[in-house]
Parts: C-alpha cells; sequence; structure tokens
C-alpha cells in the first residue's frame, strides 16, 4: 500500500500547481483522501478532503482555501488531485496527501497511510 504525491514546485504569487496523489495497492475510491500541509515552524493542518466511498461525494476546504484549491479524484487512474490557484506566499508549505478507510476527518493522526510530502513555495 503507497500513496506518491507529486506536483509541488515554486511559483510566484497568484500563481498555480496541480498536485498528484497516486495510489497504489489498494482501491483508492474506497478510501477518503486528505490532504494536509505543513509549513515551516507550525502545525500540519488539513487543507482537503473527498470522500467518495458511497453515492455520494463529500468534500471539505479550509477556510483559507476555499475558492482558490478544487480537489479531483480519477479512480480510474487512483489519483487525486489538488488544484491550486491564486498562490499566496502563506500556501507555502510541504504537503502530504494521506488515505483513511472511514468518512472525511480533518484530523492527521486518523489516516493511516501517507504520501512522502511534496514541497511547495510561493514567493511574493
Amino acid at each position: 500500500v503507497q500513496l506518491q504525491a507529486s506536483g509541488g514546485g515554486s511559483v510566484q504569487s497568484g500563481g498555480s500547481l496541480r498536485l498528484s496523489c497516486v495510489a497504489s495497492g489498494f482501491t483508492l475510491g474506497d478510501y477518503a483522501v486528505a490532504w494536509f500541509r505543513q509549513a515551516p515552524g507550525k502545525e500540519r493542518e488539513a487543507v482537503s478532503c473527498i470522500d467518495t466511498s458511497d453515492e455520494n461525494t463529500y468534500y471539505y476546504y479550509a477556510d483559507s482555501v476555499k475558492g482558490r484549491f478544487t480537489l479531483s479524484r480519477d479512480n480510474t487512474k487512483s489519483t487525486v488531485y489538488l488544484q491550486m490557484n491564486s498562490l499566496r506566499p502563506e500556501d507555502t508549505a510541504v504537503y502530504y496527501c494521506a488515505a483513511r478507510i472511514a468518512e472525511i476527518s480533518t484530523k492527521d493522526f486518523e489516516y493511516r497511510y501517507w504520501g512522502q510530502g511534496t514541497l511547495v513555495t510561493v514567493s511574493s
């Protein structure tokens, strides 16, 4: 069971990036998937979550990213995407994807599977 996060990089304020989280070894559609981020000197925080394990789709977005970030998933590719637009310097962090076999949660300790993290740097 593995999650592989990618897509980070360096952009200027107002720019965009798309992060990808690819799952292997399990059926991603059965899991809730979240993106967390951790900035230097700060606690890890939930950015966005998605759950499509039943016939409905549930989303969570942190207030700080609502209207700028969009989460989507392609179960055929076992991939979850985080489209990040209008990036700000305060979005600078290491971004992690995580998965759990239950409903959405914003608590990092409730996620069993984690990707390795991808660095996003936004300059002003």
